[in-house]
Parts: C-alpha cells; sequence; structure tokens
C-alpha cells in the first residue's frame, strides 16, 4: 500500500480496531491519530462501515501476503504449519495486551450482529484453507485436513485468548511447544 492520506487512515483504523475495538473507536480517534480534520478525513470515508470495510480488506491482503511468504520461505508443508504456529510467539506481545486480531474483531462484530461479520469471517476462511491444503500435502485426505485445520484454528484462538486474559506471555510459548507436539504426532 501507498502512503497516502487514505492508507494512513485504514493503518490507523486497523490498529484502534484491534485496540480498542470497532464500536469503541471514534472517527475522532482515527482522525487525530492520523493528524487529519474531519472534514478531510469525511472525504476518504463516509461511515464507519466503509472504514471496517477497508481495514478488512487490508487485513485480506495482509494475510495472503504472509501465507504466501510462508509458503516460499518453507519446502515443506510441516514447516509451513509450524509458521502458523509461531505467529502467537511472534505477535505475543500484541496477543497478551490485546487477544488476536482476527477474533477479537469477528467476535466483537458476531456481538453487534454486524452485517460486515462474514466478511471479517473471510481471514480465518482463509488460514483454514490454507491450513487444510498444508495438511493435504502431508498426505492426509480432505476431509481429516479440513477437520485438522478447524482444530489448529480453535487451538490458537484458544492460547491467544487465555494469553490475553491472563496476560501471560510464558503461556504462549508454551502452547507453540504443545501445538508443534501435537503436530509431530499426526505427520
Amino acid at each position: 500500500m501507498s502512503d497516502s492520506t487514505r492508507d494512513r487512515i485504514i493503518n490507523v483504523a486497523d490498529a484502534l480496531f484491534y485496540q480498542k475495538g470497532f464500536e469503541h473507536t471514534s472517527f475522532s480517534d482515527i482522525a487525530n491519530s492520523v493528524g487529519i480534520s474531519k472534514g478531510n478525513f469525511y472525504h476518504h470515508f463516509k461511515t464507519k462501515d466503509e472504514i471496517l470495510n477497508a481495514v478488512i480488506d487490508f487485513r485480506l491482503f495482509r494475510t495472503r501476503e504472509l501465507l504466501n511468504a510462508w509458503h516460499t520461505s518453507e519446502a515443506e508443508p510441516d514447516k509451513r504449519i509450524q509458521c502458523f504456529i509461531k505467529i502467537l510467539i511472534t505477535n505475543r506481545a500484541k496477543i497478551k495486551l490485546y487477544g488476536c486480531p482476527v477474533g477479537t474483531l469477528t467476535t466483537e462484530l458476531g456481538k453487534l450482529s454486524h452485517p460486515l461479520l462474514v466478511d471479517a469471517n473471510k481471514i480465518f476462511t482463509l488460514f483454514k484453507d490454507w491450513l487444510a491444503s498444508q495438511f493435504e500435502e502431508l498426505g492426509k485426505c480432505k476431509s481429516e485436513s479440513e477437520a485438522l485445520a478447524m482444530q489448529l484454528l480453535a487451538r490458537s484462538q484458544g492460547s491467544a485468548t487465555i494469553a490475553s486474559a491472563f496476560g501471560d506471555e510464558e503461556f504462549l510459548y508454551e502452547e507453540v511447544e504443545s501445538h508443534v507436539r501435537w503436530l509431530n504426532e499426526i505427520k
């Protein structure tokens, strides 16, 4: 993404939605953080839902880039799956403070019965489909691969939620080790 005002708004909104939540982030919060007037802000986005949609698109873009990077950096599917598992460590400080960015957003939008929940869930679907394809490369049948992908997503989300609830970074390290052992057992 370029460094246009619109892109800066999306980046700031992404961070604020993660840190404060979608519902608790105002136009003023975003405009002040970007350092622009409300008039300039409204030139780019008329509604908060327009911003949310742009943030979801941005997160989808970043997730695709991340999955592609893992795919090109590791030759073996089990190593690529470990990249997914170890993202808990990579993002441990933020997870400890705010939880998982995908999980927290989808949970909040679900509570609000927000129509963009379906779009936010596409991020989880990207991870699920990618993980399932990695499990298939490991020699698992399609139905087993999809079940394993969902199980790993659930384990990851649970780890992020508990680490955030207790502010326990060490717990994430223990969970990552446990997830890697699980992966090695099912290979």
